[in-house]
Parts: structure tokens; sequence; C-alpha cells
């Protein structure tokens, strides 16, 4: 069984229809740290909500990256859409010649094991000291907390990503910045979950993960 640590159920059901194993919703709150990787988050969280669960988790952190802001919001799509705004973001860039974007998702997998050795990366940092305030961060920080210790266990990393560009807001349906986001001459909004699902940037971080999860030899 694999807990998937979400508060959306949608992203479970897409999960099913890659995994063969029995996928569950595990309602975690982990506490995110500020990084400017998808990695980075994905895997802090999988690791947090392995130790919660006491079992194989699966975590994911996505996020829209525009190369006119050389990747920004990346990581922080979600406190951007929230501040700024779909239509601001876009109007931001408006003016630029280039409008390419991609969305990205990766797909962190922590079961308390190691991992043998395949293209996908391992994750082997414990970074509980940036959850901490910065006046405690110092005092409460030791090597073996941030890099190496017994305390790190190892996370598989799966990333997917979708390639597209901006364009002014199209469509009633997705979430986040689906309605700027144009993939293949529809932007995510103008699709149905289904055709969405078929070419996400999650969805391919899970065709990965699954391939690697049906033959892991550990």
């Amino acid at each position: 069984m694999l807990n998937f640590v979400t508060t959306n159920p949608g992203k479970v059901r897409e999960a099913t229809d890659y995994l063969d194993d029995e996928v569950v919703q595990f309602d975690f709150d982990y506490p995110e740290i500020q990084a400017d990787s998808l990695r980075a988050v994905a895997a802090h969280g999988a690791r947090a909500a392995y130790r919660a669960a006491d079992g194989p988790v699966i975590v994911d952190d996505a996020g829209l990256f525009v190369d006119a802001f050389d990747g920004f919001p990346g990581p922080y799509s979600s406190y951007v859409e929230d501040t700024v705004g779909v239509e601001r973001v876009w109007r931001m860039t408006e003016p630029e010649p280039d409008r390419g974007a991609a969305f990205k998702t990766v797909i962190a997998y922590c079961d308390g094991a190691d991992f043998a050795a395949t293209p996908e990366p391992v994750d082997r940092e414990d970074r509980r000291g940036q959850d901490l305030a910065a006046d405690d961060r110092d005092a409460a920080t030791t090597d073996a907390q941030v890099r190496g210790g017994e305390d790190a266990v190892p996370v598989k990393l799966f990333e997917g990503r979708v390639p597209g560009e901006i364009v002014a807001p199209r469509g009633d349906g997705g979430f986040g910045f689906d309605p700027i986001f144009e993939h293949d001459g529809r932007t995510f909004a103008e699709m149905s979950t289904e055709e969405k699902n078929a070419v996400s940037h999650r969805g391919r971080a899970l065709s990965k993960f699954a391939a690697w999860h049906a033959d892991a030899d550990r």
C-alpha cells in the first residue's frame, strides 16, 4: 500500500491509473521548506511524511517555470498565485518576446530503505533545521540533521515536465495557472481532466515512478 500525501483526492485517483498497488490518501500537513528546488521541497516532505505514516509514501511538488523570468515562480508558484494572481502573471509576461514556459512535477518516494543506482536521483539530505526560525536554526541544527546523518532517510525522485507557453487566460477548467498555460494549442483549463492527465507533468512523473516501482531492485 502506498500513502499519497495530499489533500486532493483527484491526485490519488490519477495515481491509481499508473500504479498496481493500492494507493490511499494520507492527510498530513508537513512543513514546507523554503528552497529553490522542487526536488528539495518534495524530498523533505516525503521524509517527514514517512516518519508520520511509518510506511511507504509519495509526495509531489509542482511549479510553473517561466523562461522570461529565469524559471520563476517555480517552487514558489503557490505563493505567487495567492499573492500576485494568475492574471497579473500573464500581464507581466505579455510584453516579453519569449513566453515559453513549462510545468514541472517531482514525485518523491520514501519507504525507509536505500535504493539501487538508477538514472533517477536519490536525495539523502535531512533539512529539518530549515523548518526552524532563523534565531533557533544555528543552535538546533547539527551536521547529522542536515547531511548524511543517521536520520537522513533516502528519498527517490522522479520528475515530469510538459512544455508550453504563457497566453492570455482561456478556459473554465483546471486550477492554478492552468488558464494561462497553453500546450499543443490549448490551455490546460480548456482540457477535460482526462485530457490534461494524459499529457500532464504529474502524469509523466507518475509514469516514471510506476515503471521503476514495478521493477525496483533494492
